[in-house]
């Protein structure tokens, strides 16, 4: 573990820098802070990650229906999926990572410094992340983050050595950040410049800030410039391209169908029909494919014809508050979710994953059906005049 001492507008801040696969990690971060009695201690944590540490009954309060309804059922999916990367961590190395963070917030509590969770949200992150990619871009980082779950292999000792340094959010992208290079600004400056800001807005004149080795370089080469919080920490909206692709589609389909029928009535007939047999049947496989309930199974059929002209809606959606009044996750899911999501069996059992799983695949499967059989329509088209 490293110690960086830097002095700023009369404070001085110490930059521990942390390894997290270190056994020793915590111990260090442990006697630093009760020797040097900080005014605050800073940790690289957000609230919701805090509120994860700090709540061991947070996942029994979830309402999976409401996280559905409020559109937040993918994030959730990859959150849990990036938990199943440290719980098989933990496993390996019969360590828990983050540890030496816990033990920044309990020394901070016994020694009367001030908490500063200095890290910013990670659902900000992962927004920024999102918005920032194309639809192909959109599509290969799901892919990646979803094959993650087949992927129950023990860590390499490259990956291990990579641990020492990158925090758990960089390591779990960095493949895909390096076809993206976009998302080391996103992943790691940003959050360098947040970090940065945070630390040195912190009360008192002493400051011991726990963040991972890797993250140190780029605190102390941005220590000394001002950072706007509230600018780091904006969702930028859809892009004018994005949205312009996304109701242009529909309303190309829409149109080319309508077309069709002024000249040919029994082709625009079989336009819908490949339109409703593409949307709805690869959809209908997507939740097939995750066991889905054979009602949420229908449902995906016949909501994937329809949402795929509305960019506001997404069939998954419709197949998983199916799913969930089907099949609602009960007080022994929540309790089991830590240990089955170290597994794909798991994920597939485990009724409140069960349900995650039901509407990605679902949504994954109608994305493609729209791709399928939007072209497929337009070749038909072409053909008649």
């Amino acid at each position: 573990m490293s110690v960086e001492k830097i002095n700023y507008d009369n404070k001085e801040i110490l930059l521990v820098g942390t390894a997290h696969v270190s056994r020793q990690s915590a111990e260090e971060v442990k006697e630093i802070i009760e020797k040097e009695k900080p005014d605050s201690v800073c940790v690289e944590l957000c609230q919701s990650r805090y509120e994860s540490i700090m709540d061991n009954d947070k996942w029994r309060k979830m309402d999976i229906i409401k996280v559905i309804k409020e559109h937040k059922a993918t994030l959730l999916l990859v959150n849990l999926i990036l938990s199943s990367f440290q719980s098989r961590l933990a496993k390996q190395f019969g360590i828990q990572p983050g540890q030496e963070m816990i033990q920044g917030i309990t020394s901070s509590k016994e020694t009367g410094a001030k908490l500063v969770l200095a890290d910013r949200e990670i659902q900000t992150t992962f927004l920024r992340v999102w918005r920032g990619l194309g639809l192909w871009g959109k599509m290969k980082l799901f892919m990646m983050i979803f094959m993650s779950i087949f992927n129950d292999e023990e860590l390499t000792e490259e990956e291990i050595e990579k641990l020492k340094t990158d925090d758990m959010l960089t390591m779990a992208l960095s493949e895909f950040s390096t076809s993206f290079p976009q998302l080391k600004s996103i992943l790691i400056n940003e959050r360098d410049m947040y970090l940065a800001q945070k630390i040195k807005d912190a009360p008192g004149q002493k400051i011991v800030a726990v963040v991972g080795a890797g993250h140190i370089p780029g605190i102390k080469d941005r220590i000394n410039s001002d950072y706007d919080l509230q600018e780091l920490s904006k969702v930028p909206p859809t892009s004018k391209i994005t949205k312009t692709i996304s109701w242009g589609i529909p309303i190309l389909i829409f149109a080319i169908i309508v077309s069709t029928f002024t000249i040919d009535k029994s082709l625009g007939l079989e336009q819908i029909g490949t339109w409703i047999i593409w949307n709805g049947s690869l959809s209908a496989l997507g939740a097939l494919l995750a066991f889905a309930h054979p009602l949420s199974i229908l449902v995906s059929f016949v909501a994937a014809p329809i949402t795929s002209l509305n960019p506001l809606l997404a069939a998954g959606w419709f197949a998983g508050l199916s799913e969930a009044y089907i099949r609602r996750p009960n007080v022994e899911d929540f309790e089991k979710l830590p240990a089955d999501i170290t597994s794909l069996t798991g994920f597939w059992k485990n009724k409140f994953t069960h349900i995650l799983l039901v509407v990605a695949m679902s949504n994954l499967g109608s994305t493609i059906g729209t791709i399928i059989g939007g072209t497929d329509i337009i070749r038909k088209f072409l053909d008649v005049i």
